[in-house]
C-alpha cells in the first residue's frame, strides 16, 4: 500500500538527458518497463533524480548519523549481502550481535554478574525496539493478571505528550490505551509526578524518555522511580519503567555518567537506544535489552529451526541485513569509551558555540536546555511579521534543513526551530549557520510581513482593510524593494 503522494504527476513519463545516448524512449513512472536497459542509462536516471534530494550532512533535522570513516563503509558493503537472520549460515556475525548486546547492557548497569550473558536483541531502530518492549511489558501484565483471577483487556501505558509516534504506534497496533501526560510552556517532558498519578492496576509501564526529539532534555528517571517505588508499596502493584534512550542512551554515559536513569534504579526493567543516532551508525540499528531473563516472557520468544540449526528469534520482522550489526561493533571497538565521551564532548562544545551565536543575534529566545542531547531548539522573539516556519523555509535557499515545528497538547501555541548537532557538524558550520540565520531575517524584514498579520494589525485599528486593498498594499511594498534591489545592484562599489 502506497502512503505517500507522487512528487509529480504532471507527465507519467521519466525523461533523462544523459541518458538519451543509450535510451530512445522515455520510460513509464509507476509500471516496470517492458524492455531492458543499459546499466548506464539506469544509473544515470536514477542519479539525476537522486541529485534532487537535501544534502544529509546539512539535514540538521535529522537525529541519524550521515558520516562512518572509510574503513567502517567497506566493512558494510562487504557484509551487505549477508541476512543476518541466518544466524547458522553465518555464526560469527550473530556473535557480533550477541557482544554489541553484552557491551550495550554493561554500559547502561545491567546487573549482570561474570560472566553472565546480557538478555537483549538488535533491531532495525528504536521503533522496533520499543515495540517488544512494550509487547513484553503487557504479556508480564496479563499473565500475572490472569494468575490473579482478574480482568486483563484493558492494558495502559502512561508517556508524556512529547513521546515519539512510535509509542503511538505502539498503543494503536497493539490495543494498549495510552495515557498522556500533557505539557505546559516552559516545561516540555513528563513530569514526574503527574505521570505516577495516572497510573493504576490497569497500568503494563511508565515509559521515560531520556533525550526528547522536541528538546533534547532528558525526564526525570530517577525521581519517576522514586515516586513510582511508594506508589508500588501503597498499591501492592509492581508497575516497572522502560526507558526510551534512543537518542540519550550513547550521551549520558560518557557526558552525565553520574546520572542515575538505567539499571542503576531498580524499577527500570528494559531500555531502548538507536545505534543509528548517537551510537554514530547509519540509519537502520537500534537495540533493546532488558534488566534480567526473567523481564522477558519466553513464550515470546520464537525457535525456528529450517534454517540449520535452532535459532531463538525475537523480533518484528525476520530478513535484514547484517551491515548495520557489524558496523556497531566496529564503532564500539574502534572508538572505546575514550573516543565516544570525546565525540559526545566536542558534540555538546559545538553546540554551545552554535546556540552562544543564536543568542547574541538578539533575535531568538532559547527553549533547550544546555544538558542533554546536543542540540538547540529555539523560537523567535518577535513573530508578529514573521514566523519560524518562514525562517525555516528560507534557509533551504543556503543548503541548510532546519524543522520548524509546534509543540504538543498542551502547549501547542509554541512554535520553535530545531538543530541537532552531529559528529560531522563542526565549529565552522556552527559558525556559518549563525551567520546565514542572521542574513535570513535581514531578508525577512526587508519583506512585506505575512498577510494575516497585516490584515489583524487592521483589526486591532479598528478598520478592517479588504483583500483588494491588502493586494495592492502587498504589491506595492514588494514593487519598492524590486526596485530598491535593482538601484543597489548597479551601484559601483
Amino acid at each position: 500500500m502506497v502512503l505517500s503522494k507522487t512528487a509529480s504527476e504532471t507527465d507519467v513519463s521519466i525523461h533523462s538527458t544523459f541518458a538519451s545516448r543509450y535510451v530512445r524512449n522515455s520510460l513509464p513512472r509507476f509500471e516496470m518497463p517492458e524492455n531492458s536497459i543499459p546499466k548506464e542509462a539506469a544509473y544515470q536516471i536514477i542519479n539525476d533524480e537522486l541529485m534532487l534530494d537535501g544534502n544529509p550532512r546539512l539535514n540538521l533535522a535529522s537525529f541519524v548519523t550521515t558520516w562512518m570513516e572509510p574503513e567502517c563503509d567497506k566493512l558494510m558493503m562487504e557484509s551487505i549481502n549477508k541476512n543476518y537472520v541466518d544466524m547458522d549460515e553465518y555464526p560469527v556475525t550473530t556473535e557480533l550481535q550477541n557482544r554489541c548486546v553484552n557491551m550495550i547492557a554493561r554500559l547502561f548497569n545491567a546487573p549482570l554478574g561474570d560472566g553472565e550473558a546480557a538478555v537483549g536483541v538488535g533491531t532495525v531502530g528504536s521503533s522496533e525496539a520499543i515495540m517488544l518492549a512494550g509487547l513484553a511489558f503487557k504479556r508480564q501484565w496479563q499473565n500475572k493478571r490472569k494468575a490473579q483471577g482478574l480482568p486483563y483487556d484493558k492494558p495502559n501505558i502512561v508517556t508524556g505528550a512529547n513521546v515519539q509516534v512510535c509509542w503511538e504506534k505502539f498503543a494503536r497496533y497493539f490495543e494498549v490505551e495510552l495515557k498522556e501526560v500533557k505539557l505546559r510552556e516552559g516545561y516540555y517532558v513528563m513530569d514526574p509526578e503527574k505521570a505516577v498519578e495516572m497510573v493504576d492496576e490497569n497500568t503494563i509501564c511508565v515509559a521515560a524518555i531520556l533525550g526528547s526529539t522536541l528538546t533534547g532534555e532528558f525526564e526525570d528517571v530517577k525521581l519517576l522511580n522514586d515516586l513510582l517505588v511508594e506508589k508500588n508499596k501503597q498499591t501492592g502493584w509492581d508497575t516497572g519503567i522502560h526507558v526510551d534512550a534512543a537518542s540519550g542512551g550513547f550521551i549520558a554515559p560518557f557526558l552525565y555518567p553520574e546520572l542515575e536513569w538505567d539499571f542503576r534504579l531498580p524499577l527500570v526493567k528494559s531500555i531502548n537506544v538507536s545505534g543509528h543516532k548517537y551510537g554514530l551508525v547509519y540509519a537502520g540499528i537500534g537495540w533493546v535489552v532488558w534488566r534480567t531473563k526473567s523481564d522477558l516472557p519466553d513464550e515470546l520468544i520464537f525457535h525456528i529451526n529450517y534454517l540449520g540449526a535452532d535459532q531463538p528469534t525475537f523480533t518484528l520482522n525476520f530478513s535484514k541485513g547484517s551491515s548495520q550489526v557489524i558496523a556497531q561493533y566496529y564503532q564500539l571497538i574502534r572508538l572505546g569509551f575514550e573516543g565516544y565521551r570525546n565525540v559526545m564532548d566536542n558534540c555538546r562544545e559545538n553546540m554551545m558555540v552554535l546556540r552562544e551565536g543564536l543568542e547574541k543575534t538578539g533575535r531568538f529566545n532559547i527553549v533547550s536546555k544546555e544538558n542533554g542531547v546536543p542540540l538547540v531548539a529555539f523560537s523567535l522573539k518577535d513573530s508578529s511579521r514573521h514566523d519560524e516556519f518562514e525562517v525555516a523555509e528560507t534557509l533551504r535557499r543556503f543548503g541548510w534543513i532546519v524543522p520548524a515545528y509546534t509543540m504538543p497538547a498542551d502547549a501547542e501555541h509554541v512554535t520553535v526551530l530545531r538543530v541537532v548537532i552531529r559528529e560531522d557538524f563542526s565549529r565552522t558550520l556552527a559558525e556559518r549557520l549563525v551567520a546565514d540565520f542572521e542574513k535570513v531575517l535581514h531578508e525577512l524584514d526587508a519583506l512585506p510581513a505575512r498577510v494575516h498579520a497585516k490584515m489583524a494589525n487592521g483589526k486591532a485599528n479598528g478598520v478592517k482593510k479588504t483583500e483588494e486593498e491588502t493586494t495592492r498594499e502587498v504589491t506595492a511594498y514588494w514593487k519598492k524593494f524590486v526596485e530598491t534591489k535593482k538601484t543597489n545592484k548597479n551601484k559601483i562599489c
